[in-house]
């Protein structure tokens, strides 16, 4: 079955390129709200198979989208780790800080299979549902980017708890991220052996690290997930998604062995054309701002992105999730003006 987005991370250019939108199953839509309104929490509904499916399945129905992404989050692994995780309205996630040293290192893997075990569900009831031509993405948070949140309790603005900790206690901080390492190869593995078409490895804290901490805490980590990976799944296709690395980028692309670079609006579009693209798929980078404005700018910031990169295998996306107050009218002019 013809699956243009499936197709370009295997490094087949499309006449139109395929897209989709990080966070596009989510508050900027009614039908999203309708549903969050009945549940508890957010991470409640992670695990409730049938509403995480109907809620993944949104975007695809109002937009056709080339993609869905399983609806989630980067936090279920710490939970299946044993770690409290909730989410509180209008503040984001909140942990119990994992800061002690001795605590660190007494943390064991693997993550619980059960706990987990919704999440494949999910996966399972939307691939039933799914239009044949629409590639569906798993996906897991980078372990640099989770311990971020499993150290502080919470996100903070430059991620200081999470960088102090790993120049102080390097060890321990190790330790952390090798259970991370282990727990996201199993959980990216379930998720290809449930029914997802590829996955994608968030990073969304990694811009915040000097260029040796980036190698050590970003590119290594995520080279030992992929080639972990594809021991398990040996097709299996990775999106990296190293939010804010700037030039950085060039090295994760080359070392990590990820099928295709997700990039953010802060990447200048002749790098990405001239040093990533031959090398692999591209996807990105609208900046969400720039959809939430609309108009003039948004049609320029779109053709610009299109010039540039159209002409080698891409996945238009944005540069990060969708902002929640985006009109729907943005996004479907967006769509309008990539599939011309």
């Amino acid at each position: 079955m013809h699956k243009p987005l499936r197709e370009v991370l295997d490094g087949k250019r499309q006449a139109v390129p395929p897209v989709w939108m990080m966070r596009q199953a989510g508050r900027y839509l009614p039908e999203y709200m309708a549903i969050r309104q009945t549940v508890g929490s957010m991470l409640e509904m992670c695990f409730a198979p049938k509403l995480a499916a109907e809620v993944t399945l949104q975007p695809i129905r109002r937009f056709g989208f080339d993609a869905a992404i399983l609806f989630s989050d980067i936090l279920v692994i710490p939970h299946a780790l044993g770690r409290t995780v909730r989410f509180e309205t209008g503040e984001g996630p909140r942990l119990e800080p994992l800061d002690d040293p001795a605590a660190m290192l007494k943390l064991r893997g693997p993550a619980d299979d059960a706990v987990l075990a919704p999440i494949y569900e999910t996966i399972r009831l939307v691939r039933s549902e799914l239009p044949a031509a629409v590639t569906f993405l798993g996906f897991c948070g980078a372990p640099w980017t989770v311990a971020t949140y499993m150290i502080a309790g919470q996100g903070t603005p430059d991620q200081a708890p999470a960088r102090l900790f790993a120049y102080r206690q390097p060890e321990a901080f190790e330790a952390l991220i090798e259970i991370l390492i282990d727990a996201s190869v199993d959980y990216l593995a379930a998720q290809l052996e449930a029914g997802a078409d590829a996955v994608q490895i968030f990073d969304t804290w990694a811009g915040v690290l000097p260029t040796e901490q980036f190698d050590r805490w970003c590119i290594t980590p995520t080279q030992e997930i992929v080639a972990r990976l594809r021991e398990k799944v040996p097709d299996a296709r990775v999106i990296g998604f190293p939010r804010g690395a700037g030039m950085m980028a060039l090295s994760y692309a080359e070392m990590t062995g990820i099928t295709a670079i997700g990039i953010d609006w802060t990447l200048p579009l002749f790098v990405a054309q001239e040093a990533l693209q031959p090398r692999l798929p591209v996807q990105g980078n609208l900046d969400p701002l720039v959809l939430r404005a609309g108009g003039a700018a948004l049609d320029q910031s779109v053709d610009a992105i299109l010039e540039a990169l159209s002409g080698g295998p891409f996945i238009f996306n944005l540069g990060h999730g969708i902002l929640p107050d985006t009109p729907i009218a943005h996004v479907e002019r967006m769509l309008k003006r990539v599939r011309g």
